[in-house]
């Protein structure tokens, strides 16, 4: 079994206004990936444009983090939504964010959805369908906009079924449980060090996931890359995506792999 080729991805701007959330500039530098908020559960202009200009001054390639519109529950509250008004919430916010890369000479690489539409979305089919379809509308003859997600969930289903290129993703500072679903937990609890070690050297050369029930689990089907999330809320995210980091470039090196 070859190692898997990976990325490193972090959500970042998520601050708003004077407030800020995390250390974008210090995370910058230990990630191949930034899904930027689009301003329904974090960020604002000021900070959407101070975040694209970092991701080019670092040459990180930009995504753009859509949410539910629940900025006071951080977009990590479930709301229902029709798989129409999800796709105009999206192409709102991820429309926004274009507006900056156009500004800076940027593309935009991927979406990820944020929070609770990140879980819903990959239960749900009609609402994925939705998600994954909003990557056509900013995709060009030149261009492909992919979509982030959970291998072996509506997520991939949705981007095979809609010829989305489909990026899995697995997080370093969340917990999976014994079935494999991704708990998403509104405050972020701190991880060991050598859990995540544990979790990344399992998961890139065994194609493992572990659960929070001292089990593991394939990652999924037909998977032989993945990118790691490392969030920015997550307490010591800088010290985190520099350990996943350096995991992930000697595992891609190890292989021959170049990101």
């Amino acid at each position: 079994m070859s190692p898997l080729k990976a990325t490193v991805n972090c959500d970042m701007g998520e601050g708003f206004s004077l407030y800020t959330i995390s250390d974008d500039e210090a995370l910058m530098k230990t990630t191949h990936l930034a899904n930027v908020a689009c301003g329904f559960h974090a960020s604002d202009f000021s900070v959407m444009d101070k975040t694209v200009q970092l991701a080019k001054e670092h040459s990180v390639l930009v995504g753009a983090h859509p949410s539910l519109p629940d900025r006071q529950g951080f977009g990590r509250r479930e709301m229902k939504m029709k798989p129409e008004e999800l796709i105009s919430c999206f192409v709102y916010q991820v429309g926004a964010l274009c507006g900056f890369l156009q500004r800076y000479g940027l593309v935009l690489n991927h979406i990820k959805p944020h929070g609770a539409i990140y879980g819903q979305t990959a239960r749900s089919d009609e609402l994925a369908h939705a998600a994954v379809s909003v990557c056509k509308i900013f995709s060009t003859e030149d261009h492909q906009v992919a979509f982030v997600g959970l291998a072996g969930t509506a997520h991939q289903t949705a981007a095979e079924d809609l010829g989305v290129r489909f990026i899995p993703e697995w997080f370093a500072d969340l917990d999976y449980s014994q079935s494999g679903e991704l708990i998403i937990t509104q405050i972020h609890a701190p991880v060991k060090h050598d859990t995540i070690c544990d979790r990344v050297n399992r998961l890139l050369k065994y194609h493992e996931v572990s659960t929070n029930a001292n089990t593991v689990i394939p990652l999924g089907r037909n998977i032989n890359e993945v990118t790691i999330c490392c969030h920015s809320d997550t307490p010591g995210a800088v010290e985190n995506a520099r350990l996943v980091k350096s995991l992930v470039d000697e595992s891609n090196r190890l292989a021959g792999y170049f990101v």
